[in-house]
C-alpha cells in the first residue's frame, strides 16, 4: 500500500520552484496565478525567506509546489492507495484524490492563507514545539499554564506543538521542561494556528468552502481532525472548517495508515518534514520524498524494487517498475483510437485516443494491457487512460 502525503506551512524555502521551471508541470503555476490573481511564479523563484514566512504567501507557495510534484509523478503513472496532508497539505490531498478541482483548491488556499494572516494580526499568538515528552504530559502542561494555550499538532512520538498567547505558551513550556521535556522550541510562525485564535479565519473560510464543489475521491483521504479515512465528499466542507481551530492529529493519522496496510509513505512537495516524522513512529514504514524532478526516477525504482519482492500484486493501483499509466492531457470527453490499441505493442508517441480533439500520446514503448477510460467518458486532466507494460 502506497500513501502520498503533502506538507504544510513551514516547508517552504526560497527558490524552491527553480528546478521545475522547464518541466511540463510548470503550467500549473500559471493556472493557479489566474485563479488567485497572485504572482505565484515570483513566490516560487524570487521571494526571500521573510516574504515566504508570511502566511498568505507560505500557504499558496507550498500548495502549488506540492501540486507540481504530484502532477509530475502522475505523468509517469504512479498512483497511491491513500492520501493525507498535514494542515495546509490537506488541500493538496483533496486535489490529488479528486475531491477538489485544482483551480478551486488554489482559490480556497489563497482565502485560507489570507484569513489566517488577518486572524493572527487581530490576536497575537505563537507556537512552540515540545520535544521528548509524552502527549498526555504536554496536555497537562497546557492545562496548568492557563486558559489560552492548547495542543496544535500531535506530530510524532515525543514531538507535540502547542499554541496560544505568548505568555501562556511560555508558561506551558516552563511546565513541560519541569516535567522532563528535552527541549521547548519557539516556532517562527505568524500566529496560533489550529486553536480558537483562528475563529475569525474560520468564519471567512467557511463562506468560501460553501461555494466549492466537492466530488467523491478515487482513494481515501485521512483527515487531520480525527485521523479517520473518508471515501465520500460529503464530510469535507465540515472537516476543512474544523481543521482551522482543531489540533492536527498527524501521529494518529500515520498509525491509522499503518494499521490499514500502509508500507510506503511518499512525501510530495518542498522539504522532508513529514518523512522525518514518519521515521519516528515505532512501526516506521518505508519513506521517500519527492522535491525535484530528479527524485522521480529513484521513487519509481524504489517502489518497483519493493513490488518485485512481493509474491502477489499489491491491492489497489500500485504499479511495478515496468508498468506505467498514460494519463489524459486535458479535461473532456475521451474517445479511444479506432481500432483501439488494447493488446498491441506501441512505440513512444503512439496515439491511444483523444480528449476533446487533443491526442492522447504514449510517452513510453510497450504493450497496452488495458484501457482505464471508456469511450464517451468525461475525464479530468491527468486521469489515467491506459495501462502499459513497458519495454
Amino acid at each position: 500500500m502506497i500513501v502520498f502525503t503533502y506538507p504544510g506551512q513551514g516547508s517552504q524555502a526560497p527558490g524552491m520552484g527553480a528546478a521545475w521551471v522547464n518541466e511540463p508541470s510548470w503550467e500549473l503555476v500559471e493556472e493557479a496565478g489566474r485563479t488567485t490573481g497572485r504572482d505565484i511564479a515570483s513566490l516560487l523563484l524570487e521571494a526571500d525567506a521573510n516574504q515566504l514566512r508570511q502566511t498568505r504567501n507560505a500557504q499558496l507557495a507550498t500548495f502549488v509546489m506540492s501540486m507540481l510534484v504530484l502532477d509530475a509523478v502522475a505523468r509517469v503513472g504512479l498512483m497511491p492507495n491513500a492520501h493525507a496532508g498535514h494542515s495546509l497539505g490537506e488541500y493538496s490531498a483533496l486535489v490529488a484524490s479528486g475531491i477538489l478541482d485544482f483551480g478551486e483548491a488554489a482559490y480556497l488556499v489563497a482565502e485560507r492563507g489570507e484569513a489566517m494572516q488577518l486572524a493572527s494580526e487581530e490576536q497575537e499568538g505563537t507556537m512552540a514545539a515540545v520535544l521528548g515528552l509524552a502527549d498526555a504530559e504536554v496536555e497537562a502542561a497546557c492545562e496548568e499554564a492557563g486558559p489560552k494555550v492548547w495542543i496544535a499538532n500531535y506530530n510524532a512520538p515525543g514531538q507535540v506543538v502547542i499554541a496560544g498567547s505568548p505568555a501562556d505558551v511560555a508558561t506551558a513550556g516552563d511546565v513541560a521542561r519541569r516535567s522532563g521535556a528535552k527541549r521547548v522550541m519557539r516556532l517562527q510562525v505568524g500566529g496560533a494556528f489550529h486553536t480558537p485564535f483562528m475563529a475569525s479565519a474560520y468564519d471567512r473560510l467557511t463562506k468560501a468552502i460553501a461555494q466549492a464543489d466537492f466530488q467523491d475521491p478515487d482513494a481515501p483521504v485521512y483527515a487531520n481532525v480525527d485521523a479517520a479515512p473518508y471515501e465520500s465528499a460529503r464530510p469535507w466542507p465540515r472537516l476543512l472548517a474544523r481543521q482551522l481551530t482543531s489540533p492536527v492529529r498527524w501521529q494518529q493519522t500515520i498509525r491509522r495508515l499503518l494499521d490499514a496496510g500502509g508500507e510506503t509513505i511518499v512525501e510530495l512537495g518542498p522539504g522532508s518534514a513529514l518523512t522525518g516524522l514518519a521515521k519516528r513512529i515505532d512501526r516506521a514504514p518505508a519513506t521517500l520524498s519527492v522535491r525535484s524532478p530528479s527524485d522521480i526516477d529513484p521513487l519509481l525504482e524504489s517502489v518497483g524494487a519493493r513490488s518485485a519482492t512481493e509474491s502477489a500484486r499489491p491491492e489497489g493501483e500500485s504499479l511495478y517498475a515496468y508498468e506505467r499509466l498514460v494519463v489524459a492531457p486535458a479535461a473532456g470527453v475521451f474517445t479511444p483510437a479506432r481500432p483501439d490499441c488494447k493488446g498491441s505493442r506501441i512505440a513512444t508517441g503512439a496515439v491511444l485516443g483523444e480528449v476533446n480533439g487533443e491526442p492522447v500520446r504514449s510517452p513510453f514503448n510497450g504493450v497496452v494491457m488495458d484501457y482505464l477510460a471508456v469511450d464517451g467518458e468525461r475525464v479530468t486532466i491527468n486521469q489515467p487512460i491506459a495501462w502499459l507494460r513497458t519495454d
